[in-house]
């Protein structure tokens, strides 16, 4: 894809004089980098202030790394843009306390402005109101996505940029080190070049927008643990994504947040030639291991509160691999839609269960006996889809909570799946503005995070969230070192 800036754009191998001094260096160029260069660019413009920001990208002119191209942006939002306001409640549930209720509060308050600021700036937001998967948003049963996912985010916000003169975009260039003053002021970045120089860019404020550690296989076996470096990455950006950012931060002494050892990952269709084919539906048959055995309680609560949880195990205690089975009373309730739609495959599909076992290469009498067991231990409680129906299962291992429909009704359908990698929790502690804190819970003077490099939550991911806080949180970054300056 060509870029939207060739006037801008500063080749890696010329960064110019070192003693440019920017106002704000942004490191990082997905939701969180580019918001923050825009907003502080605007808000310049608007008090009347001359800023001047280095943006500084690892990957290549259009490439777009990280997952923001290649993201869907769910997004929390009701069809007004009202923020879920159970959000903070669920974060609360699952990180055992331990998520910042201020920031959550924060979100909740800003994320419409956020949805609006896109709006103004040309992305067209769809609001879909679910009428088969009860949500567990309070959000009447809608979420919102951008019309092209969050390339279509990316490239309009990007097209702004134009509009200013103050900008100057280093692409493959990697951020390395925080420089400090005398004082223990960050006072810009050291970078690695494509021409393997070292270099430094001089900046009153930086901003660390530059994602996880998703594409370094020593932090990953370090803090998350063993196999860790063998689960493949969602989207092909994610190899950047390199923990720099991180360890610059850790360096001058900051402050963390989230769990060292928290992944977010999703199944996806393995069969699939495109990134992010995740198989949402699996709530609605069942999902087997390579043994066509049942390993998880499929309707134990919503769909988006268990599909990090099955995924986490399917890749932890069953080799990676596993199969989702079902049959024409489910396809054709969501089909066509975004539940089973989003891999470029087509299911599997035999008119019965041992010939979709060998289209899938498992064992056609295993399949057809936990497929026949499951059946006969549906108890006839109504089924509904719009609640926790406990239509379930009794005397299996594991049982089914809800939505235990019955697998019969031919053809039947299925996918191979495994596990990927979408992005890391371990990040560094921000107040509300995205300042950095210390370990002494006093901003470090001159840094900012935003993105998936500010940490937040632990143990799960509640989600249709990490693209709005990049955002959200890009944007006040923003705002804030501009009215500083």
């Amino acid at each position: 894809m060509a870029s939207v800036l060739p006037n801008l754009v500063q080749s890696a191998l010329n960064l110019g004089p070192t003693s440019t001094t920017y106002d704000l260096v942004v490191v990082g160029s997905g939701f969180a980098g580019t918001t923050t260069t825009l907003n502080f660019l605007e808000e310049c413009k608007k008090l009347g202030k001359r800023g001047k920001v280095a943006l500084i990208e690892a990957g290549r002119d259009g490439e777009r790394c990280g997952a923001s191209r290649w993201t869907m942006a769910y997004l929390r939002l009701g069809k007004d843009n009202d923020f879920d306001s159970d959000w903070k409640n669920e974060m609360a549930l699952v990180s055992e306390g331990m998520a910042d209720q201020d920031y959550c509060r924060k979100m909740e308050v800003e994320a419409p402005i956020t949805a609006q600021y896109l709006i103004d700036h040309g992305v067209k937001l769809n609001h879909h109101k679910e009428e088969n998967v009860l949500l567990e948003f309070n959000t009447d049963q809608y979420f919102a996505f951008p019309d092209g996912g969050g390339q279509a985010i990316i490239n309009c916000l990007f097209s702004h940029f134009k509009d200013y003169e103050g900008l100057d975009i280093f692409w493959e260039t990697q951020a390395q080190k925080l420089l400090l003053n005398e004082t223990g002021e960050v006072s810009g970045v050291q970078v690695r070049t494509n021409d393997g120089r070292r270099k430094n860019i001089n900046g009153k404020k930086v901003m660390l927008a530059c994602g996880g550690f998703e594409g370094n296989k020593e932090m990953l076996a370090r803090y998350v643990g063993p196999r860790t470096e063998k689960l493949e990455l969602i989207a092909p950006g994610l190899v950047h994504n390199t923990g720099h950012g991180l360890q610059m931060a850790l360096e001058v002494g900051a402050a963390t947040a989230g769990s060292p050892n928290g992944m977010h990952c999703e199944l996806v269709d393995r069969r699939a030639s495109k990134p992010d084919a995740v198989i949402w539906g699996h709530l609605y048959g069942i999902v087997v291991n390579d043994d066509c055995k049942r390993f998880y309680d499929e309707g134990k609560r919503h769909l988006f509160a268990t599909f990090e949880m099955i995924a986490l195990e399917c890749w932890r205690d069953h080799n990676n691999s596993c199969y989702f089975v079902t049959d024409k009373k489910t396809m054709d309730r969501f089909r066509p839609g975004w539940v089973y739609d989003t891999t470029d495959q087509e299911p599997e599909t035999s008119d019965t269960i041992e010939g979709l076992a060998q289209k899938l290469g498992l064992d056609p009498a295993k399949l057809k006996k936990t497929v026949d067991d499951y059946n006969d231990a549906i108890n006839d409680k109504e089924f509904d889809l719009m609640k926790l129906d406990g239509k379930g299962t009794t005397g299996l291992s594991p049982n089914k909570s809800n939505w235990a429909l019955p697998i019969k009704e031919a053809p039947f359908f299925g996918y191979p799946m495994k596990s990927q990698l979408t992005f890391t929790y371990f990040g560094l502690k921000c107040d509300l503005d995205s300042k950095v804190l210390g370990t002494n819970g006093v901003p470090i003077p001159g840094l900012f995070a935003a993105g998936e490099l500010s940490g937040l939550y632990y143990n799960e991911y509640p989600p249709a969230t990490s693209v709005l806080r990049s955002l959200t949180f890009g944007r006040l970054a923003g705002l804030a070192a501009a009215k500083e300056l």
